[in-house]
């Protein structure tokens, strides 16, 4: 890609345009790097470093910018001075990717916060077994705050966007959500579910629609006096309690 295309792809619109994203840091291209093992197809992304990275060693076509072009390509306001240029996976927008035997799905209704959806995607690929969807109206997960808050995971973590609430009843038998009033999350019911639910940071999911999925309600229980856990929070007890299940 030309420079001045790669400095567009700080904006969603050029993202979906370009098909592309940033990948920016020494901690994420060795995700990458590692990633490759499992997904040839990242094989094409290509490499830009300064003069300090100028050796180092990647399966990627590499290309040596100055610090100045550097900085205008980067999304961080300190670039280390090496980022990659990856392409989107070609079936990950409203298409039902055959699952994996035994894999579960989280469904993210509206999520908003680049950190929550990153921090998310972390514990999915710790816990392994999962896949992410995210509904129509997300934040992109190709946004440069996300991609760094999954820490890697955004490679590891099979990613599906724009897959509507009503897509899931055609998919899923068994749907989970969590509600103040539902059964405990530790009960032998929980784990038997193969979606689980969870709502947009302020609003949830509205009743209507959790109702017409037959969507079975469970509670974390708490003992504190605030009103409920972050989203990032609920998802990570959630998982390792399908983990603890498992085990």
């Amino acid at each position: 890609m030309k420079l001045n295309d790669i400095r567009k792809l700080h904006q969603k619109k050029y993202r979906q345009e370009f098909r592309h994203y940033l990948v920016e840091g020494e901690h994420l291209v060795l995700e990458l790097q590692k990633a490759v093992a499992q997904q040839p197809a990242l094989v094409s992304a290509e490499l830009y470093v300064t003069a300090a990275y100028e050796h180092w060693q990647s399966p990627f076509t590499t290309h040596l910018v100055s610090d100045r072009q550097m900085a205008q390509l980067a999304d961080t306001r300190t670039p280390q001075g090496i980022l990659a240029v990856v392409a989107m996976p070609e079936a990950n927008q409203g298409a039902a990717v055959p699952s994996n035997a035994g894999e579960r799905a989280v469904y993210l209704h509206e999520v908003q916060d680049p950190g929550n959806l990153g921090t998310i995607l972390r514990t999915l690929a710790w816990f392994g077994g999962f896949r992410c969807l995210l509904s129509p109206g997300s934040v992109d997960p190709y946004n440069p705050k996300v991609v760094r808050a999954s820490m890697g995971a955004l490679f590891h973590i099979p990613l599906e966007t724009e897959v509507s609430l009503e897509q899931l009843a055609g998919r899923y038998q068994r749907i989970a959500c969590l509600d103040l009033n539902g059964a405990a999350l530790t009960s032998a019911e929980f784990p038997q579910h193969d979606c689980f639910l969870f709502g947009n940071e302020a609003r949830g999911v509205p009743r209507s629609a959790l109702e017409e999925l037959g969507a079975v309600p469970y509670t974390i229980a708490g003992q504190g006096a605030i009103e409920s856990l972050n989203l990032a929070t609920s998802v990570n007890i959630c998982a390792y309690e399908l983990n603890r299940g498992a085990s």
